[in-house]
């Protein structure tokens, strides 16, 4: 007579454990030598006071922090995650979504400042903002994209540069408030039906904090 075995309420106990402990988490990647982006930093103490996880980290960590993103999720956290970055670090989220895009990882959302270059958006993400005073550094949808995109240009914006976009405080307000939606199941769920695109052209008002008008690229 064959004894049941302890191996499926154990693998329950587990999966219920890592359902309990999943979290969002966002992770916010500075830019060159971590003295140009402390708006990034500001941002995160900004994200925690909502009880939300939010880490800073240089964009050179791009691939050690994506790699352990991927092994949490793998350990069961299926929080939502959410990468926000400026300049390079701007760069490096949108390098570290297509590399959890190759592991599978669902992303919920992107928050690009002022990148240096234009990227292709991954299938496996669900929203990306793109806050840009750059008329080359747009995000694009990729192969496979069916979340939400949304380029806002606001290089007609007065006092708004390259080194003050990511302290702008409208700009910051405007990030906060797609996150805690994005933490809360509340928008960009990985997996979405439909692709929206914002056209790139549309650029904020300068005496306004710029309205995400959301319109299908043709």
């Amino acid at each position: 007579m064959l004894l049941p075995t302890a191996a499926p309420a154990s693998a329950a106990k587990d999966a219920l454990h890592a359902a309990a402990s999943s979290h969002a988490h966002v992770y916010l990647m500075r830019g060159l030598m971590n003295i140009f982006s402390l708006g990034m930093d500001q941002l995160a103490t900004k994200i925690a006071r909502h009880g939300i996880e939010a880490s800073v980290h240089n964009h050179a960590e791009a691939d050690k922090i994506a790699s352990e993103i991927a092994a949490r999720y793998r350990a069961g956290d299926h929080g939502p995650i959410i990468l926000i970055g400026h300049s390079l670090g701007a760069d490096a989220v949108m390098q570290m979504a297509q590399a959890l895009n190759k592991e599978a990882v669902p992303v919920a959302l992107v928050i690009p400042f002022d990148g240096t270059g234009s990227y292709a958006a991954p299938k496996n993400v669900a929203c990306v903002l793109n806050l840009t005073q750059r008329d080359y550094a747009y995000v694009r949808s990729g192969a496979g994209f069916r979340g939400k995109l949304a380029n806002v240009n606001v290089s007609g914006n007065a006092g708004i540069d390259h080194f003050t976009i990511d302290k702008a405080p409208r700009l910051q307000a405007y990030a906060l408030n797609s996150v805690l939606q994005a933490a809360s199941s509340e928008s960009c769920r990985p997996g979405g039906e439909h692709s929206t695109v914002a056209k790139p052209a549309e650029r904020a008002s300068p005496h306004a904090a710029p309205a995400l008008r959301l319109g299908i690229e043709g």
